[in-house]
């Protein structure tokens, strides 16, 4: 009985940190398809991922703010970048993955 708990706590913990690791990679996903074209060339005065500056003056605002922003569309940026197919809470990782790019 034992070996049986021990080995769900196991198993538990694994299916937990495979469940993070996609969660981040859903991130990553959801910005190559939604966000990366305009954000890593700065078209149309999109902040590029990865200016420390230009997001950390964002960044001031909230996160929440940014989440928004990016949900409900913002000047030249559509709602969701366009891609409505994605959930808020891909766009929140997407989001979550830009910051953390340029941090």
């Amino acid at each position: 009985m034992k070996m049986t708990v021990q080995y769900s706590v196991v198993v538990a913990v694994a299916v937990m940190m495979v469940m993070n690791a996609a969660q981040a990679t859903d991130g990553k996903a959801v910005y190559g398809a939604a966000c990366a074209s305009c954000h890593t060339t700065g078209v149309m005065g999109t902040p590029r991922t990865g200016d420390k500056t230009v997001w950390a003056i964002r960044l001031k605002k909230g996160v929440d703010t940014l989440y928004e922003n990016t949900i409900k569309g913002l000047k030249v940026m559509p709602a969701k970048g366009g891609k409505s197919q994605f959930s808020d809470a891909e766009i929140k990782a997407a989001v979550d993955y830009m910051i953390s790019q340029s941090k």
